[in-house]
């Protein structure tokens, strides 16, 4: 099967392939094409679930429960120690 790019999707494509991440315009829609099939197959209750996730989130910045960069690192490292306690490492 061979495949035309239209010209308004070549500076797309162009860009995935300067980016080194892609090696061939093949490569960079079957890539486009997973992404795709994975986004239809998501079911509602995890769209649900993440929108959940989000207002929380934004709920959380808007009352000012926010840290900066240094803080979440220590929040992180200290939530990481405390599993690898928890598997007896």
């Amino acid at each position: 099967m061979q495949l035309n790019i239209p010209p308004d999707l070549q500076p797309l494509v162009d860009k995935r392939l300067s980016s080194g991440e892609y090696g061939s315009a093949e490569e960079v829609f079957r890539r486009a094409l997973e992404v795709l099939e994975a986004e239809e197959t998501w079911t509602e209750e995890e769209r649900r679930a993440l929108d959940q996730k989000i207002d929380h989130a934004l709920a959380q910045v808007a009352a000012g429960n926010v840290y900066g960069p240094e803080e979440a690192r220590q929040k992180l490292a200290a939530m990481r120690e405390a599993h690898l306690s928890d598997l007896g490492r």
